[in-house]
């Protein structure tokens, strides 16, 4: 199976995030091809939850995982430090006070 860039993922992403009417911005622009993408949820309250990407083992199903939850400031700092590690990495930050993320939808953790 093809795998789609990084690139294109994010905009897909961000379309689908629009026509539901969730604000969302890139805060970090990582490799245009493969980089990885982190997704965080600000909920406007002060709290936020970061999620990454993981892969199981067991079933081979791609599902997105809590990374960071906490405080924004807490869950920034986490981000950060993932960004430290890998330059090459998407971070997509999505506002909306209803905790929506649409990443539990079909097609997004392909």
């Amino acid at each position: 199976m093809t795998r789609l860039t990084a690139r294109f993922w994010v905009q897909a992403y961000m379309k689908r995030l629009e026509l539901h009417g969730i604000p969302a911005y890139v805060v970090a622009h990582g490799d245009d091809t493969a980089g990885a993408v982190l997704v965080k949820l600000a909920t406007l309250d002060g709290r936020a939850r970061a999620f990454q990407r993981s892969f199981d083992l067991m079933t081979g199903a791609r599902e997105w995982m809590v990374l960071s939850e906490g405080a924004e400031a807490e869950v920034d700092a986490a981000l950060g430090k993932q960004r430290g590690f890998d330059p090459d990495l998407w971070v997509i930050e999505v506002e909306d006070r209803q905790g929506r993320h649409l990443l539990d939808q079909d097609g997004l953790s392909d």
